[in-house]
């Protein structure tokens, strides 16, 4: 893992996480105890050792998983993406114990598993939390929808094939900006950042989609994490859960 996505991934775990899960009134000190660890395997060359750590997340985020169970039983737009920012830092434990010990899980190389760990912190548990809170606060159940609906077809793309990855990513890129939108509108302040950064973000995201699906030319991955990877953890995540502590929790 380089250490530009380690660093990433690191914010994730230890600042995103558990900021969101005060605004969806979960306690954070267990997750702690697992992401503590989990964030020092990223850092240590992978072995034994570090799969143990990774092990030690994976128990954390199905703590969170546990948390989503309940949500899933109401027929609400938002406490689908709830359960959705909830479920799916699972995903990124998953790839992340694969990813320390070197391992091709599903075929897929321990590089492009490690962008999974990053993908599913970010465009998984903190969009999902953001498409909620701003999808209750705007009163737009099918705003708080779109997001995790993009980001289960993402996950989906990885099964099937490009053209479905492409088909989660533009639904992924339409619901950010619209959440993006519906935020600046209700709130203004930060998110005059928060919606410039993924204007642009989620176009480098949308580029590369086309590009892996039809041959055009598109963003190289390293130009990818140092900009799409980059400006989602700190311009958007960070800056965004930040900026909602102050709302009611889901």
């Amino acid at each position: 893992m380089t250490p530009l996505i380690g660093a990433i991934v690191t914010l994730g775990m230890l600042v995103v996480i558990p900021m969101g899960l005060r605004l969806l009134g979960v306690r954070a000190w267990p997750f702690l105890a697992g992401a503590l660890p989990g964030a020092l395997s990223l850092w240590l060359p992978r072995g034994p050792f570090a799969v143990a750590l990774a092990v030690c997340y994976g128990l954390a985020t199905l703590y969170l998983a546990f948390h989503a169970l309940p949500r899933l039983r109401r027929p609400d737009p938002v406490q689908l993406a709830a359960a959705t920012a909830l479920a799916t830092p699972s995903v990124a434990a998953l790839s992340l114990i694969a990813e320390r010990g070197g391992y091709h899980l599903l075929g897929y190389t321990p590089h492009m598993l490690a962008l999974t760990v990053a993908h599913f912190h970010f465009a998984g548990f903190a969009a999902a939390l953001v498409a909620g809170l701003v999808g209750r606060q705007a009163r737009s159940g099918a705003a708080a929808l779109t997001v995790p609906a993009g980001t289960l077809l993402v996950l989906g793309g990885y099964f099937v094939g490009d053209w479905a990855e492409l088909a989660g990513s533009v639904v992924l890129t339409a619901g950010m900006w619209w959440v993006g939108w519906l935020a600046w509108r209700s709130f203004r302040g930060v998110f005059l950042l928060t919606g410039a950064v993924l204007l642009a973000s989620m176009l480098l995201a949308l580029s590369w989609a086309v590009g892996q699906a039809t041959g055009l030319p598109h963003p190289s991955m390293e130009l990818m994490i140092a900009t799409h990877g980059v400006g989602n953890a700190f311009g958007f995540a960070l800056c965004a859960v930040a900026a909602l502590r102050r709302l009611d929790p889901l």
